[in-house]
């Protein structure tokens, strides 16, 4: 059974929008540092982006790779 205060979250996050399925742990979601993270399964299920910048959320647009990212860097002239 999930401690109180998951409950208590998940309660409060129903209230925001339109009633999500019911999550399953393991498949819908899993705990980590004793918060809850959604998988994306789930936030497909839910169906919208609830905008709160959720680790797995496959709606919101993805930063680029750090790799990808090009940064100008002046160049300091000695005298």
């Amino acid at each position: 059974m999930a401690p109180a205060r998951i409950s208590e979250y998940l309660g409060l996050w129903q209230m925001r929008g339109p009633k999500p399925p019911k999550p399953i742990e393991g498949e819908d979601y899993y705990l980590e540092a004793g918060r809850l993270v959604f998988t994306e399964t789930y936030h497909l299920k839910r169906g919208y982006c609830c905008n709160s910048r959720c680790r797995h959320c496959p709606y919101r647009e993805k930063a680029p790779a750090a790799e990808s990212v090009q940064v100008a860097v002046p160049r300091l002239k000695l005298l």
